[in-house]
């Protein structure tokens, strides 16, 4: 199984996180501790660059979903962009996309978040 590994860079206050790999349990924690590590420096507005991360399992999803409820809290967001079309069918029928936003990409993203 190939590593996960993610990119971290900002624009406008808003974490740009950019994923490579599987996002399973690995991959989801990852995502999360760098997602809460931001948090404690107060930044609240998320988006997953998921471009290079065509397969999310159901435990990449639950952390996910985790994220977003922490976010919540704090009336913060999560968002993302560059869905495999699967990925993509996935968030909506788990309920993801209720509580966090689809874009086509990082351009339209930033527009709406900034």
């Amino acid at each position: 199984m190939p590593d996960f590994n993610i990119s971290v860079r900002e624009q406008n206050g808003v974490v740009i996180i950019d994923t490579d790999g599987y996002l399973n349990n690995v991959g989801g924690e990852i995502i999360a501790s760098e997602c809460y590590s931001q948090l404690d420096k107060g930044k609240k507005d998320f988006i997953l660059n998921l471009e290079k991360s065509p397969v999310v399992n159901s435990i990449g999803v639950s952390i996910i979903i985790e994220i977003i409820e922490k976010l919540q809290d704090v009336n913060g967001s999560l968002s993302y962009f560059n869905l495999a079309p699967i990925v993509d069918k996935t968030f909506s029928i788990m309920g993801l996309t209720k509580y966090s936003t689809i874009y086509t990409n990082e351009a339209e993203a930033l527009k709406n978040l900034t």
